[in-house]
């Protein structure tokens, strides 16, 4: 991770009651792709590492025999439980609060392993030497995130865009130009580079796939604002006492874009990277 930041407990405190109103979904057909490319059975394993509110698993849940998620923040874990037992699915899923690097945890080995948007966050050589230990032979360890190169615009759409550059603007004019993260800040970012990441821990690829989005979305000022405050830079905990007034004023901002409340979005595209643990590799035998 960056010079001059640390993981710490409150990263992504308060956010989690925002993500499943705030955050824009996977495109659609996500789980449809995996299902081709990893041949799912239904019987297998899937550990969700850096789950969050269990977004990603539970869309998943369908193709596995077990889903287990692990997330640090004990709000993201409970927002998880709460999800699986509206879904019905709480006898296929675990949730377990912990940091990647306290894998494996006792949490046994895995079919696929998948980071949805979490790669980042974490000592990545550590956490990817060790996810590869606890795959089975010929299992896959699978990154996911918006594409971030698209452009995506709302020309003949009903509604206005959602006004991103001037929402960052105002959560700067609150904060500071320096991009906040948890206690610390993150002045050069998040890191890149996951593919020599991944290398160097032994997996073989990347097969890349992209799940098409463009798909037109309605968002409200309710859906934008929790949006913002699903974010480790601008989640709630750092506005302190001017949490209020950031949102009245966010609100006003949004407002003044659209009288209607009403903005037009368009569903991002999905990035997918299949590596696999070798499934040429030799099965240790037993000591004898």
């Amino acid at each position: 991770m960056a010079a001059g930041w640390e993981w710490d407990d409150m990263l992504f405190s308060g956010t989690a009651a925002y993500y499943q109103r705030g955050r824009l979904p996977y495109a659609p057909g996500l789980a449809d792709v995996l299902a081709e490319v990893l041949k799912f059975d239904g019987q297998g394993r899937l550990i969700d590492v850096g789950c969050g509110p269990g977004t990603l698993a539970l869309s998943l849940v369908h193709l596995f025999g077990e889903i287990v998620g692990v997330d640090p923040d004990r709000e993201m874990i409970a927002e998880a439980k709460r999800e699986a037992v509206e879904r019905g699915v709480t006898e296929k899923a675990q949730w377990v609060q912990a940091r990647a690097e306290d894998l494996p945890a006792g949490l046994g080995t895995f079919s696929v392993a998948t980071f949805g948007q979490s790669f980042h966050w974490m000592d990545r050589d550590l956490v990817a030497a060790t996810t590869r230990d606890m795959l089975q032979v010929g299992g896959a360890l699978v990154h996911i995130s918006d594409v971030k190169t698209e452009t995506r615009t709302v020309d003949a759409l009903p509604y206005p865009a959602v006004p991103c550059a001037a929402i960052e603007g105002l959560v700067r004019h609150y904060l500071g130009p320096v991009r906040r993260a948890g206690r610390g800040v993150l002045p050069q970012g998040t890191p890149g580079g996951e593919a020599a990441v991944l290398a160097r821990a032994g997996f073989s690829g990347p097969q890349r796939h992209v799940v098409p989005g463009g798909q037109p979305l309605e968002r409200t000022v309710d859906e934008v604002v929790a949006g913002a405050f699903s974010m480790s830079y601008s989640a709630p905990h750092l506005f302190g006492p001017r949490r209020d007034g950031f949102e009245a004023d966010l609100r006003r901002l949004l407002l003044e874009v659209s009288a209607s409340g009403r903005f037009s979005e368009r569903q991002p595209s999905t990035e997918v990277f299949v590596w696999w643990r070798d499934p040429a590799e030799p099965v240790p035998l037993p000591v004898a």
